[in-house]
Parts: C-alpha cells; sequence; structure tokens
C-alpha cells in the first residue's frame, strides 16, 4: 500500500515519502502548512489513490475527544422510558458511535482524517493518545471493548493555531507542505485549467507571487485563491496583456477580491500605489 499521487493532485517526493513513511510505521501522519496548501484534500487523494474509504472528523472550538469514540444519548432514554418504548431496555439504542468508532470496525482499513485538531481545547489531543496508540477503547455503558479490525491510516491536520503536546507529537510522523514553488504551481494550475495560455498563467503567477512577497500583508492569498482568480479571469475575458500593465494607478490587480481577502490589505496596497505615483511625479 503506497501512495503515489494522482492526476488530480501534485504531491511533491518529501510529501509522498512522509505518507508512505507514516503508512509504514502506522503512526497518525500529522500535516502543518498555511491554510490553502491542500492538508484537507491530501486525505480525500490518499483515500482515492489507495482505493479505500474516507471517514472525516472536522473539529470545532467545540469538540470534545470522547465524541470520536461515541456519545451516550441520556435524553432521548429518558425521553423514550416516559412514553413506554421497547428501546430503552437496551442501552446500545442509545450509543451514538464517532468517527474512531467507525474507523476501527471498517470492513475495510480506512483513511481516517481529524482536520483542523489545533481548533479544539489544549487537553483534546491528549484525550486520544490511548486510543490512537492502543487502537482500542473501552464503552462503559455497554461493557465492551472496541477493538480496530485494521489500524486505520490516520491523517491530522493543523494550522499551528495552537501547541500540540509534546505526548502527542510523539505518537505522530510530522510533516510541513512548504507554499509551492512557481514550478509546483504552474502544475498545479495544469491540473485544473489545463488549456490555459502559458503567457496569462506567466503573468498571473508573477503577479501572484509579488502579492505574497509585499511586507505588512495580514493575509497571503493561497493556492486556493489563486485558482479562484484565475478562474474569474477565464471568465471575465481578461488577457495577459492586461495584467501585464505596470501603471502605478494599477497597482492592484484586476479582481483582486480574489486575492486580498480584508480591507488592510486593500488599504496596503492603495498606500502602495499612492507612494509609488508620488515618487514617479
Amino acid at each position: 500500500m503506497r501512495f503515489e499521487g494522482s492526476g488530480s493532485y501534485i504531491a511533491t517526493e518529501d510529501l509522498r515519502i512522509a505518507v508512505n513513511a507514516a503508512i509504514t510505521l502506522e503512526r497518525p501522519l500529522l500535516i502543518k502548512g498555511e491554510p490553502g496548501t491542500g492538508k484537507t484534500v491530501l486525505a480525500h487523494e490518499m483515500a482515492n489513490s489507495l482505493g479505500v474509504p474516507l471517514l472525516e472528523w472536522h473539529v470545532k472550538s467545540t469538540t470534545k475527544a470522547q465524541q470520536g469514540l461515541y456519545e451516550y444519548d441520556a435524553v432521548s432514554r429518558l425521553r423514550d422510558s416516559q412514553l413506554g418504548d421497547e428501546r430503552v431496555h437496551d442501552i446500545a439504542n442509545y450509543i451514538r458511535r464517532g468517527k474512531l468508532w467507525e474507523a476501527f470496525t471498517a470492513e475495510q482499513r480506512p483513511v481516517l482524517l481529524i482536520d483542523e485538531i489545533d481548533k479544539a481545547d489544549i487537553e483534546f489531543p491528549n484525550d486520544l493518545l490511548q486510543e490512537l496508540d492502543r487502537m482500542e477503547f473501552f464503552v462503559y455503558e455497554t461493557g465492551e471493548t472496541i477493538h480496530a479490525h485494521a489500524r486505520p491510516i490516520v491523517v491530522i491536520t493543523s494550522n499551528n493555531e495552537k501547541e500540540l503536546p509534546d505526548a502527542f507529537l510523539r505518537r505522530c510522523f510530522f510533516h510541513y507542505i512548504r507554499f509551492p514553488e512557481a514550478d509546483t504551481m504552474q502544475a498545479i494550475v495544469d491540473v485544473h485549467f489545463p488549456g490555459l495560455k502559458k503567457r496569462l498563467l506567466q503573468e498571473a503567477l508573477s503577479i501572484f507571487y509579488d502579492i505574497r512577497e509585499v511586507p505588512g500583508l495580514k493575509k497571503k492569498p493561497s493556492t486556493s485563491e489563486l485558482l479562484d482568480w484565475i478562474k474569474l479571469l477565464l471568465a471575465e475575458d481578461i488577457d495577459e496583456t492586461v495584467l501585464r500593465e505596470r501603471d502605478p494607478k494599477k497597482l492592484i490587480p484586476p479582481l483582486h477580491g480574489a486575492l486580498l481577502k480584508n480591507e488592510q490589505d486593500v488599504h496596503l496596497f492603495e498606500r502602495l500605489a499612492f507612494m509609488t505615483r508620488r515618487g514617479n511625479n
């Protein structure tokens, strides 16, 4: 079972090595990188490439580790008991399986995505240590132990919003997805827009990387935002000559709302345009 990337996902060599190392070691693969570098999409492509099912657990600020195992719905059981429902005699009817339970009991070894683990409370990763290590957990309400039929391929993503505990990090294989260089980005764009004119692509990439290098930018545009921008350029039939203009009055690129996502960054470019005009006078 090896991951080699796919026609729809450009995986660099170091990323392929990391994925296959995690599979070989049977360790969770911890993926970090700035937003928009394809961390979540990686799990989808791994499942497609390996021909296995994908289970997704999207973590929120209110998510608790227990929810990944199971939840006991005591409220529903109380209501059913008041209504005289026969289901109330079997407590298993009120156990809701979590994503880890589903992954442990899947007929085929799945890819389990634990997405944006750093959104949850700091104790969240520690609360999963034993279950991810032993690949089993105990259900107190029914007295049963759930064992993994086959160890799932666990992919964990983080945006570095919080530091993860050392004990958790020791149990993972870590990989940081660096932001794609121009050649890799060109290959990514080619996958999504195979018929794109080379000159338009070159001008679009030049502007995109120039924006990312502007000092003081609050949010750098990501890969997904570049793809949105190119889609808009094609929809509005904007050609490379428009992008090639270096008129200081037009320092902000056309349809910049796809690339600049807050007013501070727009104002930054407006100030830069003003300073450039003054310098040229």
